[in-house]
């Protein structure tokens, strides 16, 4: 008899340690093209849109301000054709750093601890 063996991908909220209830959260759009994001994905702001979209470990030509992070995903998305509304943990929370969703361009170290600090700063602590 064969299994067809899956691998469960991150669940929603799997990465939160902590968070202070309704406050931690907050409602945002993604950006159109961003694709299907997975839980726990760092986010970073688009300025002039205001809409979120994975951060980018530097920044973009022309600055797009989505270089900086944010916020952390909290249930899976796909804005792959269109905006999507998500909600995101926006601060006062304890995020596991290793359930944490990086872009292909953190390829290092650290690139993500530079970002693991923008989300400290917002209160989100990676631990």
């Amino acid at each position: 008899m064969a299994f067809d063996t899956k691998t469960m991908g991150p669940r929603d909220l799997s990465f939160v340690l902590s968070e202070v209830g309704s406050i931690s959260r907050d409602t945002v759009t993604i950006l159109s093209g961003a694709g299907v994001l997975k839980p726990g994905a760092v986010l970073g702001k688009v300025t002039a849109s205001g809409k979120f979209k994975p951060v980018t470990a530097a920044a973009e030509d022309p600055a797009t301000g989505a270089d900086l992070a944010l916020a952390v995903l909290a249930y899976g998305v796909d804005a792959t054709a269109a905006d999507a509304k998500a909600v995101v943990v926006a601060r006062l929370a304890e995020v596991k750093s290793s359930m944490l969703v990086w872009g292909a361009d953190f390829d290092n170290d650290a690139k993500k601890k530079a970002a693991i600090a923008e989300l400290a700063a917002v209160n989100i602590l990676a631990r």
